[in-house]
């Protein structure tokens, strides 16, 4: 175990090692030029443009300058370093307010929100510094408004140094929140694939125009916040550090004080310098760690065989990995003739399909995964809607010890059918539902094996429904939370004592719940029902049904890289697969994409789902995710009709059920 582990942190670290640091050195060697453009519209004089500019140019050759360039270079490695420790591939979506708070409180975001509060206050005093004039002294010499000529002049806080660094800690925690709201450390894989120079100068006029938007809408809520609270760091600077206010000026805690122009654009403009530098560390991270990896398919040596793509697909690498991986396998189906063709190779000695098998199984495990979320989604969107019989009233037929048994060799052919039954939400057709059995499997017999049952949601020992009949006779029941002795008699597993039993029922004994958890259980749902009829309460806790949907989507990404990688394979393979691997698991294959299909056009169907995908502004903030579940059904659509075209009449051959023949027809008319 802890050998795979290191493993895939080596894999990590080859795959993404070289993309972070290629990311922070062009971060870094950028910085200049936007510490250049900082000074250049800081010193803002279109009155005397000469001297404007001469002074600018001259100003950046100075110590200072230089010193704030290396430190803000500390600064974009921190912020680098935090991107790398919180990107995802798969968004996090909060269903409920509840749960955005929870995001927001969650101890690594407090600490990220730290971080980047005590950076931006680094930020702002490097732009005091570089900005020069009042700004640029935390302290300041003054004289009292009633002191005669021989006074003594004294040391009064600057509260235009101190505005700014303040402006500074906001911005950066206001960043860090705005970028945990907006999904902002989630990596949108292009669709296209473009030179990464490309995709930066694409990006670079969204990046400027929504530093300078937000920066504003950040100091417009710094200017009413420190309106409010302004005072109090004030007077805990003054008594820390033993400084005097200088009564001659205007405080800017005030609307006077606030109405300056001058620090209004200044604090403005240090604000869009900070969020500038960032954006662009996360942009240019962005841009490498989603550039496509080459995965080779078959090891060159024997120590290459974990960086095979069969191998990466079949395992459980990071995900960053894994979408890599995914995204090679859809351009090598697509793009790349020679690889293709080793994909289709034959084993030496042996003669097996191993890679074809591997990239197949995979693919169709994830397209499997996606239908039972689906039809698990769409069962509790249906039971929403109707209310919930009282367990006593459902019954179940009595059933011989030796039903399952006979059951199982009588319809040893129909098994697939038999465990659909069982364990599948009545709004999806058992006949359109592939599942992969093997000989002599059923779920709820003795003879299931665990991947299957798994597969099929089966429980577990400890569940409380371990040891009741799982046949497709049995009527649907509702939901208990333990088995009761009436029901056992009831169902007709009750026996008689015996020598052998009494051990085993001693133990199930032992497991069941007491009297004091029927308690609780039955107080905690009297507390769901009053809770549930305060507004207030339901305000936070009432989930949203699109932010639901879109968490049932958010990682569609890889099965549409799953779906588009296996029908080019399946195309491809009419005129390319020598051997005939892709074959034999031709049947499975249509079997998984149009049972997919009639789930997802089900979930269409349901309520509160919109048909149509939102409009999606050009912004530098990526929600692509929100109309994924859109590209997936269009991919899937698409993939059909690619095998389809491709082989034509010949599917009439392949054995598939007779719905899956009709809509395979429908395909072939071109009338889907």
């Amino acid at each position: 175990m802890e050998g795979a582990a290191g493993g895939q942190r080596a894999l990590l670290r080859q795959v993404l090692g070289w993309r972070v640091a290629a990311a922070v050195t062009w971060s870094v060697l950028l910085l200049p030029l936007c510490t250049a453009a900082f000074i250049v519209l800081s010193g803002l004089d279109p009155f005397h443009p000469v001297r404007w500019i001469s002074k600018s140019f001259s100003d950046l050759y100075t110590s200072y300058v230089i010193f704030c360039i290396f430190l803000m270079s500390v600064v974009i490695i921190v912020i680098s370093i935090f991107n790398v420790e919180f990107y995802a591939v798969v968004p996090s979506i909060p269903c409920s307010r509840l749960a955005l708070i929870g995001k927001i409180i969650h101890p690594q975001q407090v600490i990220h929100s730290f971080v980047h509060a005590i950076m931006g206050m680094l930020v702002a005093w490097c732009a005091t510094v570089m900005t020069k004039g009042r700004f640029q002294f935390l302290a300041v010499s003054c004289t009292p408004s009633e002191s005669l000529e021989d006074a003594v002049p004294q040391m009064c806080l600057n509260e235009y140094h101190l505005f700014f660094l303040l402006s500074g800690a906001f911005l950066g925690y206001s960043y860090s929140l705005f970028f945990l709201i907006n999904n902002m450390n989630y990596l949108p894989f292009p669709i296209i694939q473009q030179y990464k120079y490309l995709r930066f100068r694409r990006s670079l006029p969204l990046l400027i125009k929504h530093s300078c938007v937000e920066s504003l809408y950040f100091v417009r809520n710094f200017c009413v916040t420190y309106y409010f609270f302004g005072y109090i760091p004030k007077v805990w600077i003054c008594t820390t550090m033993g400084l005097h206010t200088d009564s001659k000026l205007h405080p800017l805690d005030t609307l006077s004080g606030l109405l300056d122009l001058s620090l209004f654009y200044h604090t403005w403009l240090s604000g869009v310098f900070l969020l500038m530098t960032w954006y662009i560390a996360w942009l240019l991270f962005k841009i490498y760690a989603t550039e496509s990896h080459h995965f080779p398919i078959q090891p060159t040596f024997a120590q290459e065989t974990d960086q095979c793509l069969p191998k990466i697909l079949n395992s459980n690498p990071p995900l960053l990995v894994k979408f890599l991986a995914l995204q090679d396998l859809m351009l090598l189906a697509q793009y790349s003739p020679v690889r293709r063709q080793e994909v289709f190779s034959l084993s030496q000695p042996g003669g097996h399909p191993h890679n074809w098998t591997a990239i197949s199984r995979e693919c169709l495990s994830l397209l499997s995964d996606l239908t039972q979320r689906l039809i698990a989604q769409q069962e509790a969107a249906a039971a929403n809607g109707r209310a919930k019989p009282p367990v006593g009233e459902l019954k179940v037929p009595p059933q011989t010890p030796g039903a399952a048994g006979i059951e199982d060799t009588s319809f040893q052919s129909q098994r697939s059918n038999i465990v659909l039954r069982a364990s599948m939400s009545p709004l999806v057709k058992p006949s359109l539902m592939p599942v992969k059995t093997s000989p002599g499997s059923d779920v709820g017999s003795p003879f299931s094996s665990p991947a299957l049952s798994y597969k099929m949601g089966a429980v577990d020992v400890k569940s409380p429904w371990h040891g009741t009949v799982q046949s497709p006779h049995v009527t649907r029941r509702g939901p208990k939370l333990w088995t009761s002795v009436s029901d056992q008699q009831m169902n007709g597993s009750h026996h008689e004592p015996s020598p052998v039993l009494s051990a085993a029922r001693t133990g199930s004994e032992a497991v069941q719940p007491k009297f004091i958890y029927t308690w609780l259980q039955n107080k905690q749902e009297q507390i769901k029902n009053f809770l549930s009829k305060r507004a207030l309460i339901m305000y936070f806790f009432s989930k949203h049904p699109e932010a639901s949907i879109q968490a049932v989507f958010c990682d569609a990404q890889m099965h549409i890289w799953a779906l588009e990688g296996l029908s080019h394979l399946v195309a491809a393979s009419f005129t390319e697969d020598q051997f005939g691997v892709v074959q034999t698991t031709l049947p499975a294959i249509l079997n998984t994409l149009l049972t997919l299909q009639e789930v997802v056009d089900r979930h269409f169907k349901l309520p509160h789902v919109s048909s149509k995908p939102p409009r999606i502004s050009g912004s530098l903030v990526d929600t692509s995710y929100k109309t994924l579940r859109f590209a997936l059904r269009a991919s899937l659509k698409t993939a059909l009709y690619r095998i389809t075209t491709v082989f034509g009449e010949h599917l009439n051959a392949v054995q598939v059920s007779t719905e899956h023949k009709k809509r395979l027809q429908q395909f072939l008319d071109y009338k889907e």
